[in-house]
């Protein structure tokens, strides 16, 4: 539903149509009223659609506060003395446009997990990326990188980070995957992450729409 917001609107041709004229201020002025009234129809239709039902992370996760509004991780757990922090993304955000729409528009049904693993005293967390489906997770890396509290932003990009998950041996691979199991990354995160989702694109299609339309509608000074 969030991609088809743009949908049917006349916008773009009454767009070409005066771009065909010499954009004096009036026509320049009729081209902001024409992206105005679209983006303020498109943040009306956007605020009434119906969000997903509240549904809570399994337990013992907690929301990160304020994630909704920031990048980063969404859920945090301790583990014994490690800490667990979990970021996601839906897979359109890596694959090329289009590649993921087999379920339709606006499936959220295959998610990706950044699945930091830290503990007191090192440098570095161990790091996996993880495909996470509604009855599975699979591993798609495993390396050791910075603590994002230590790093500097800087990437190294000669570390070595190990063999390509796929080249490890099953006994490893499979002690992987129980690794995280024991530490609660399995499918019962993905009821909650698939929701979080759906409501934060929600908040940022919003936002979009009015600070674009802040920008164009901002008088410069006199």
């Amino acid at each position: 539903m969030l991609r088809r917001a743009f949908a049917g609107s006349d916008a773009a041709l009454l767009w070409r149509s005066l771009a065909r004229r010499s954009l004096s201020s009036g026509a320049a002025s009729a081209v902001d009223s024409i992206i105005l009234r679209s983006l303020k129809e498109h943040y009306l239709e956007v605020s009434k659609m119906t969000p997903p039902p509240k549904v809570n992370p399994p337990s013992p996760y907690a929301v990160v506060k304020g994630s909704l509004d920031l990048d980063g991780p969404v859920l945090r757990r301790s583990y014994k003395e490690e800490e667990i922090s979990i970021s996601v993304m839906r897979l359109s955000n890596i694959l090329p446009s289009g590649a993921d729409d087999e379920d339709g528009d606006d499936a959220i049904s295959q998610l990706f997990l950044h699945v930091d693993v830290s503990k007191p005293g090192q440098k570095e967390s161990l790091h996996f990326l993880c495909g996470l489906y509604p009855d599975a997770v699979g591993i798609h890396s495993v390396c050791l990188r910075p603590k994002v509290s230590e790093s500097s932003g800087a990437t190294n990009m000669t570390k070595y980070e190990g063999r390509m998950f796929q080249e490890l041996e099953q006994k490893m691979r499979d002690g992987f995957h129980a690794y995280i199991e024991t530490r609660g990354i399995n499918e019962k995160l993905f009821p909650f992450l698939q929701a979080w989702l759906y409501v934060k694109d929600h908040r940022n299609l919003m936002r979009w729409f009015k600070n674009v339309g802040t920008f164009i509608n901002e008088q410069k000074p006199a």
